[in-house]
Protein backbone atom coordinates (compact mmCIF):
# COMPACT_ATOMS: atom_id res chain seq x y z
CA UNK A 1 0.00 0.00 0.00
CA UNK A 2 2.88 2.36 0.94
CA UNK A 3 4.81 1.89 -2.21
CA UNK A 4 1.44 2.29 -4.47
CA UNK A 5 1.12 5.86 -2.36
CA UNK A 6 4.32 6.79 -3.01
CA UNK A 7 3.74 5.79 -6.61
CA UNK A 8 0.62 7.82 -7.18
CA UNK A 9 2.23 11.00 -5.27
CA UNK A 10 5.08 10.58 -7.87
CA UNK A 11 2.98 10.70 -10.84
CA UNK A 12 0.70 13.53 -9.34
CA UNK A 13 3.89 15.05 -8.81
CA UNK A 14 5.08 15.23 -12.39
CA UNK A 15 1.50 15.62 -13.76
CA UNK A 16 1.06 18.86 -12.38
CA UNK A 17 4.82 19.80 -12.91
CA UNK A 18 4.33 19.17 -16.96
CA UNK A 19 0.93 20.88 -16.69
CA UNK A 20 2.28 24.15 -15.69
CA UNK A 21 5.77 23.70 -17.41
CA UNK A 22 5.43 25.68 -20.19
CA UNK A 23 3.94 28.30 -18.01
CA UNK A 24 6.70 28.27 -15.19
CA UNK A 25 9.34 28.98 -17.93
CA UNK A 26 7.47 31.31 -19.37
CA UNK A 27 7.27 33.11 -16.17
CA UNK A 28 11.05 32.33 -15.26
CA UNK A 29 12.05 33.65 -18.98
CA UNK A 30 9.91 37.01 -18.27
CA UNK A 31 11.67 37.81 -15.02
CA UNK A 32 15.23 36.46 -16.06
CA UNK A 33 15.27 37.45 -19.77
CA UNK A 34 17.50 34.70 -20.25
CA UNK A 35 16.24 30.95 -21.04
CA UNK A 36 19.60 29.37 -19.72
CA UNK A 37 18.73 30.52 -16.32
CA UNK A 38 14.71 30.01 -16.45
CA UNK A 39 15.52 25.97 -17.19
CA UNK A 40 17.77 26.23 -14.32
CA UNK A 41 14.64 27.85 -11.68
CA UNK A 42 12.50 24.83 -13.41
CA UNK A 43 15.57 22.33 -12.18
CA UNK A 44 15.07 23.72 -8.53
CA UNK A 45 11.61 24.24 -9.15
CA UNK A 46 11.02 20.66 -9.66
CA UNK A 47 13.45 19.69 -6.95
CA UNK A 48 11.05 21.36 -4.47
CA UNK A 49 7.93 20.61 -5.96
CA UNK A 50 8.60 16.72 -5.95
CA UNK A 51 9.91 17.01 -1.98
CA UNK A 52 6.33 18.22 -0.86
CA UNK A 53 2.60 16.38 0.11
CA UNK A 54 1.06 17.09 -2.84
CA UNK A 55 -2.19 15.97 -1.00
CA UNK A 56 -2.19 19.18 0.58
CA UNK A 57 -1.63 21.47 -2.28
CA UNK A 58 -5.26 23.27 -2.92
CA UNK A 59 -3.56 25.20 -6.25
CA UNK A 60 -0.85 23.25 -8.10
CA UNK A 61 -0.42 26.07 -10.34
CA UNK A 62 -0.36 29.01 -7.78
CA UNK A 63 2.02 26.98 -5.32
CA UNK A 64 4.40 26.15 -8.42
CA UNK A 65 4.46 29.79 -9.45
CA UNK A 66 5.69 30.80 -6.11
CA UNK A 67 8.41 28.01 -5.90
CA UNK A 68 9.70 29.94 -9.22
CA UNK A 69 9.23 33.15 -8.44
CA UNK A 70 11.10 33.14 -5.19
CA UNK A 71 14.17 31.06 -7.27
CA UNK A 72 13.89 34.22 -9.56
CA UNK A 73 14.23 37.16 -7.14
CA UNK A 74 17.14 35.11 -5.69
CA UNK A 75 19.06 34.84 -9.61
CA UNK A 76 18.07 38.56 -10.53
CA UNK A 77 20.08 39.26 -7.51
CA UNK A 78 22.70 37.68 -9.24
CA UNK A 79 21.81 38.21 -12.89
CA UNK A 80 22.03 41.68 -11.38
CA UNK A 81 25.96 41.91 -10.82
CA UNK A 82 26.84 39.72 -13.73
CA UNK A 83 24.91 42.38 -15.88
CA UNK A 84 27.19 45.25 -13.88
CA UNK A 85 30.29 43.39 -15.88
CA UNK A 86 29.12 42.27 -19.08
CA UNK A 87 30.99 43.83 -22.02
CA UNK A 88 28.42 46.56 -24.22
CA UNK A 89 24.55 46.09 -24.41
CA UNK A 90 23.41 43.52 -22.46
CA UNK A 91 19.86 42.04 -24.43
CA UNK A 92 17.91 38.54 -23.86
CA UNK A 93 18.05 35.71 -24.98
CA UNK A 94 16.28 35.38 -28.42
CA UNK A 95 13.75 32.61 -28.42
CA UNK A 96 12.27 31.17 -31.82
CA UNK A 97 8.73 31.16 -30.96
CA UNK A 98 5.56 29.39 -32.25
CA UNK A 99 2.68 31.19 -33.74
CA UNK A 100 0.65 30.54 -31.55
CA UNK A 101 2.45 32.65 -29.17
CA UNK A 102 2.43 35.40 -31.53
CA UNK A 103 -1.75 34.91 -31.92
CA UNK A 104 -1.17 35.74 -28.12
CA UNK A 105 -1.43 39.32 -28.34
CA UNK A 106 -0.64 39.76 -24.79
CA UNK A 107 1.97 36.88 -24.68
CA UNK A 108 3.65 38.34 -27.01
CA UNK A 109 3.88 41.48 -25.87
CA UNK A 110 5.05 40.46 -22.40
CA UNK A 111 7.61 38.43 -24.23
CA UNK A 112 9.23 40.95 -26.78
CA UNK A 113 12.73 42.45 -26.41
CA UNK A 114 11.10 45.41 -25.96
CA UNK A 115 8.76 44.71 -23.01
CA UNK A 116 12.11 42.67 -21.55
CA UNK A 117 14.33 45.41 -21.72
CA UNK A 118 11.66 48.09 -19.85
CA UNK A 119 11.76 44.75 -17.44
CA UNK A 120 14.79 45.38 -17.13
CA UNK A 121 14.47 49.39 -15.35
CA UNK A 122 12.32 47.41 -12.68
CA UNK A 123 13.61 46.20 -9.46
CA UNK A 124 13.56 42.61 -8.91
CA UNK A 125 10.64 42.87 -6.61
CA UNK A 126 8.62 45.37 -8.74
CA UNK A 127 9.64 42.84 -11.61
CA UNK A 128 8.06 39.90 -10.19
CA UNK A 129 4.90 41.59 -9.44
CA UNK A 130 4.45 43.03 -12.55
CA UNK A 131 4.71 40.09 -14.80
CA UNK A 132 2.94 37.92 -11.84
CA UNK A 133 -0.01 40.45 -11.50
CA UNK A 134 -0.32 41.99 -15.55
CA UNK A 135 0.67 39.30 -17.66
CA UNK A 136 0.05 36.43 -15.61
CA UNK A 137 -3.24 37.41 -13.70
CA UNK A 138 -2.52 35.95 -10.07
CA UNK A 139 -4.45 37.76 -7.34
CA UNK A 140 -2.97 39.90 -4.97
CA UNK A 141 -2.99 37.13 -2.15
CA UNK A 142 -0.90 34.69 -4.15
CA UNK A 143 1.31 37.24 -5.44
CA UNK A 144 2.20 38.41 -1.60
CA UNK A 145 3.25 34.63 -0.56
CA UNK A 146 5.40 34.71 -3.56
CA UNK A 147 7.51 37.91 -2.58
CA UNK A 148 7.15 37.67 0.97
CA UNK A 149 5.03 41.53 1.18
CA UNK A 150 1.58 42.09 2.41
CA UNK A 151 -1.20 42.29 -0.10
CA UNK A 152 -1.74 45.93 0.40
CA UNK A 153 2.23 46.03 0.09
CA UNK A 154 1.86 44.47 -3.41
CA UNK A 155 -1.10 46.65 -4.51
CA UNK A 156 1.39 49.47 -4.30
CA UNK A 157 3.95 48.07 -5.61
CA UNK A 158 2.28 46.73 -8.49
CA UNK A 159 0.99 50.84 -9.24
CA UNK A 160 4.28 51.67 -9.21
CA UNK A 161 5.68 49.30 -11.48
CA UNK A 162 2.61 49.44 -13.91
CA UNK A 163 3.14 52.88 -13.86
CA UNK A 164 6.99 53.24 -14.47
CA UNK A 165 6.35 50.31 -17.35
CA UNK A 166 3.07 52.60 -18.94
CA UNK A 167 5.81 54.95 -19.47
CA UNK A 168 8.35 53.15 -21.34
CA UNK A 169 6.77 50.72 -23.12
CA UNK A 170 5.76 51.27 -27.22
CA UNK A 171 3.12 54.14 -27.34
CA UNK A 172 0.64 51.41 -29.31
CA UNK A 173 0.25 48.41 -30.05
CA UNK A 174 1.52 46.62 -33.51
CA UNK A 175 -0.81 44.23 -35.13
CA UNK A 176 1.05 40.95 -36.23
CA UNK A 177 0.09 42.14 -39.81
CA UNK A 178 1.66 45.27 -39.33
CA UNK A 179 4.80 44.00 -37.65
CA UNK A 180 5.00 41.52 -40.76
CA UNK A 181 4.70 44.84 -43.12
CA UNK A 182 7.15 46.55 -41.34
CA UNK A 183 9.68 43.61 -41.02
CA UNK A 184 9.12 42.76 -45.17
CA UNK A 185 9.59 46.67 -46.11
CA UNK A 186 12.83 46.59 -43.66
CA UNK A 187 14.51 43.30 -44.71
CA UNK A 188 13.77 44.35 -48.77
CA UNK A 189 15.67 48.25 -47.79
CA UNK A 190 18.46 46.49 -46.25
CA UNK A 191 18.94 43.66 -49.13
CA UNK A 192 18.76 45.41 -51.83
CA UNK A 193 20.82 48.38 -50.04
CA UNK A 194 17.99 51.31 -50.26
CA UNK A 195 19.12 53.83 -47.96
CA UNK A 196 16.56 56.07 -48.72
CA UNK A 197 13.69 53.97 -47.36
CA UNK A 198 15.53 53.05 -44.58
CA UNK A 199 15.75 56.52 -43.91
CA UNK A 200 12.29 56.76 -44.14
CA UNK A 201 11.34 53.64 -41.86
CA UNK A 202 13.47 54.49 -39.45
CA UNK A 203 12.87 57.48 -36.68
CA UNK A 204 15.09 60.44 -36.15
CA UNK A 205 16.44 59.32 -32.94
CA UNK A 206 16.47 55.73 -33.28
CA UNK A 207 18.55 53.36 -31.32
CA UNK A 208 20.42 50.31 -31.97
CA UNK A 209 21.93 47.91 -29.38
CA UNK A 210 24.58 45.08 -30.31
CA UNK A 211 24.82 42.74 -27.80
CA UNK A 212 28.02 40.78 -28.69
CA UNK A 213 28.99 40.15 -25.23
CA UNK A 214 32.37 40.45 -25.29
CA UNK A 215 32.82 37.36 -27.85
CA UNK A 216 32.08 38.52 -31.40
CA UNK A 217 32.36 42.33 -32.95
CA UNK A 218 29.61 44.78 -31.29
CA UNK A 219 29.05 48.12 -30.71
CA UNK A 220 29.77 48.64 -26.87
CA UNK A 221 27.58 51.61 -26.58
CA UNK A 222 24.46 52.30 -28.30
CA UNK A 223 24.06 53.89 -31.74
CA UNK A 224 21.97 56.59 -32.31
CA UNK A 225 19.99 58.62 -34.83
CA UNK A 226 19.28 57.88 -38.39
CA UNK A 227 22.64 58.31 -40.23
CA UNK A 228 24.56 56.22 -38.02
CA UNK A 229 21.86 53.28 -37.51
CA UNK A 230 21.74 53.13 -41.11
CA UNK A 231 25.33 53.03 -42.63
CA UNK A 232 25.59 50.07 -39.93
CA UNK A 233 22.52 48.20 -41.04
CA UNK A 234 24.06 48.98 -44.67
CA UNK A 235 26.87 46.21 -43.26
CA UNK A 236 24.21 43.39 -43.73
CA UNK A 237 23.94 43.89 -47.44
CA UNK A 238 25.80 40.79 -48.20
CA UNK A 239 24.15 38.99 -45.47
CA UNK A 240 21.02 35.76 -45.98
CA UNK A 241 18.53 37.20 -43.85
CA UNK A 242 15.52 35.16 -42.86
CA UNK A 243 12.13 35.85 -41.18
CA UNK A 244 11.02 34.41 -38.19
CA UNK A 245 8.92 34.54 -35.28
CA UNK A 246 10.80 35.83 -32.48
CA UNK A 247 10.00 36.32 -28.97
CA UNK A 248 6.27 36.32 -30.36
CA UNK A 249 7.45 38.95 -33.03
CA UNK A 250 8.33 39.09 -36.45
CA UNK A 251 12.26 39.58 -36.69
CA UNK A 252 15.22 38.80 -38.91
CA UNK A 253 17.70 36.05 -38.40
CA UNK A 254 21.10 36.63 -40.41
CA UNK A 255 22.85 34.11 -41.99
CA UNK A 256 26.42 34.16 -42.73
CA UNK A 257 28.18 30.89 -44.19
CA UNK A 258 25.05 29.10 -43.37
CA UNK A 259 25.43 29.67 -39.60
CA UNK A 260 23.06 32.13 -37.75
CA UNK A 261 25.39 35.34 -37.15
CA UNK A 262 22.37 37.93 -35.43
CA UNK A 263 19.23 38.19 -34.19
CA UNK A 264 17.74 41.61 -35.36
CA UNK A 265 14.46 42.27 -33.45
CA UNK A 266 12.61 45.57 -34.12
CA UNK A 267 10.43 48.22 -31.88
CA UNK A 268 7.69 50.06 -34.12
CA UNK A 269 6.23 53.29 -32.09
CA UNK A 270 3.86 55.48 -34.84
CA UNK A 271 4.97 53.37 -37.82
CA UNK A 272 8.59 53.98 -37.40
CA UNK A 273 10.94 52.11 -36.09
CA UNK A 274 11.89 53.42 -33.12
CA UNK A 275 14.57 50.55 -31.67
CA UNK A 276 16.20 47.75 -33.53
CA UNK A 277 17.84 44.84 -31.26
CA UNK A 278 20.50 43.24 -32.32
CA UNK A 279 22.24 39.75 -30.96
CA UNK A 280 25.39 38.52 -31.74
CA UNK A 281 26.81 36.77 -28.88
CA UNK A 282 26.76 32.78 -29.80
CA UNK A 283 25.77 31.50 -26.12
CA UNK A 284 22.33 33.52 -26.56
CA UNK A 285 22.10 32.26 -30.12
CA UNK A 286 21.79 28.57 -29.01
CA UNK A 287 17.62 28.32 -28.95
CA UNK A 288 17.07 29.44 -32.44
CA UNK A 289 17.46 26.20 -33.82
CA UNK A 290 14.58 25.06 -32.49
CA UNK A 291 10.90 26.77 -31.56
CA UNK A 292 10.49 27.36 -27.64
CA UNK A 293 7.04 26.19 -25.83
CA UNK A 294 5.71 28.91 -24.11
CA UNK A 295 2.51 29.66 -22.40
CA UNK A 296 0.28 31.72 -19.79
Amino acid sequence: MADRDAGTDARAATDGFVAHRNLLFTVAYEMLGSAADAEDVLQETWLRWSGVDHTAVRDPRAFLVRIATRQCLTRLRTLRRRKESYVGPWLPEPLLTAPDVAEDVELADSVSMAMLLVLETLTPTERAVFVLRDVFGLDYDEIAQAVDKTSPAVRQIAHRARTHVAARRPRERVSPSQARDALAAFRQAVETGDLTRLLNMIAPDVVLLTDGGGIVRAAVEPVVGAADVTEVLARLGGALLEPALVNGHPALIVRRDGRIDTIVALRLDAGLITGLYAVRNPEKLSRMNRETAMGR
